[in-house]
């Protein structure tokens, strides 16, 4: 089953990636807009269709990985997502990753491979008492509400976009514990159950709102500030759910030395790509800059297009 549940959640981590860069590559073919009309164009073009279709999947794969596998061991997976979006993103639009971010895939592959190796993910149930799940829900949005707070406009733009991206780190977290205990009722007791439960409502609901967090996260300040607090908080929120809700089991003591040293290789892997491929990872999160419109590309030095 823990094969199973990594299988899946490797697969959802491409998927997303893939969708996501599908949509920025769509969205880099249409003028500049909002709103219906932008909807309306994109939806127009099969690779945005593909790109749906990818988040779409990537969902679907989340669930079956969370009902087969502990959630200390698959969110962090989704860590892959990075690597996947550079690799895919780099390739839809033309652009080079440099030696140096190979380097940084590397550490962030190898750190979160030693991480949980070293902690070695076990046991998982699917549904916890609400004696559990609330003081899960107090801590969780807790932290958001004061994040919010803490990032309100007129603060400095760096340190905006880190708590704002821990908030969203934090809110991605405990939708994938809504939706794990989610998919477990559909597994175990069908639709209607699945469509009754508070879970159900929970994760849709949180999600949303984590959604709108990160992007305020994005347009705060620069990805060096809001990347590395969302990649690795949702990795360690997600640990820390998954021991205090569903009773999974991670290795400490001797454990906790390799795992802090994974954990500096995924942080310093995802620094050193925030600095030396900016562009590349305009690929994870969807953005795409003015000076990237087709009539605007001409005008760019060759280098510039790229990013070399």
């Amino acid at each position: 089953m823990i094969g199973l549940a990594a299988s899946f959640a490797v697969l959802g981590a491409a998927s997303n990636a893939l969708g996501t860069a599908f949509q920025r590559k769509a969205a880099s073919t249409v003028a500049e807009g909002g709103g219906l009309r932008l909807l309306l164009s994109l939806a127009r073009r099969p690779i945005w269709l593909a790109g749906i279709c990818g988040v779409l999947a990537s969902a679907t794969f989340q669930a079956l990985a969370l009902v087969n596998g502990p959630m200390a061991l698959v969110q962090p997976l989704f860590i892959m997502e990075l690597p996947f979006a550079l690799f895919i993103g780099t390739r839809l639009m033309r652009r080079r990753l440099p030696g140096a971010g190979w380097q940084a895939v590397a550490g962030v592959v190898c750190g979160l491979a030693l991480v949980l190796v070293a902690a070695s993910p076990s046991g998982s149930a699917d549904q916890a008492s609400m004696t559990r799940w609330l003081p899960a829900l107090v801590l969780c949005l807790g932290v958001m509400g004061v994040a919010v707070v803490a990032g309100r406009p007129g603060r400095p733009p760096l340190f905006r976009a880190a708590v704002l991206a821990a908030a969203a780190a934090t809110g991605n977290a405990l939708t994938a514990a809504m939706l794990k205990s989610a998919s477990g009722v559909l597994d175990d007791e069908g639709l209607g159950a699945f469509l009754t439960t508070w879970q159900t409502y929970g994760f849709a609901i949180l999600g949303f709102c984590s959604l709108l967090l990160l992007e305020n996260a994005l347009q705060a300040g620069s990805l060096a500030a809001s990347q590395p607090a969302l990649t690795v908080g949702d990795a360690t929120v997600s640990l820390l759910l998954g021991v205090m809700l569903f009773r999974e089991h991670i290795r400490t003591g001797v454990w906790l030395l390799p795992e802090l040293v994974g954990a500096g290789l995924i942080v310093w892997g995802v620094l050193r790509l925030t600095r030396v491929v900016p562009h590349a990872l305009e690929a994870l999160v969807g953005d795409v800059p003015a000076a990237e419109r087709p009539a605007e590309r001409a005008d760019r030095p060759a280098d510039d297009r790229t990013g070399g």
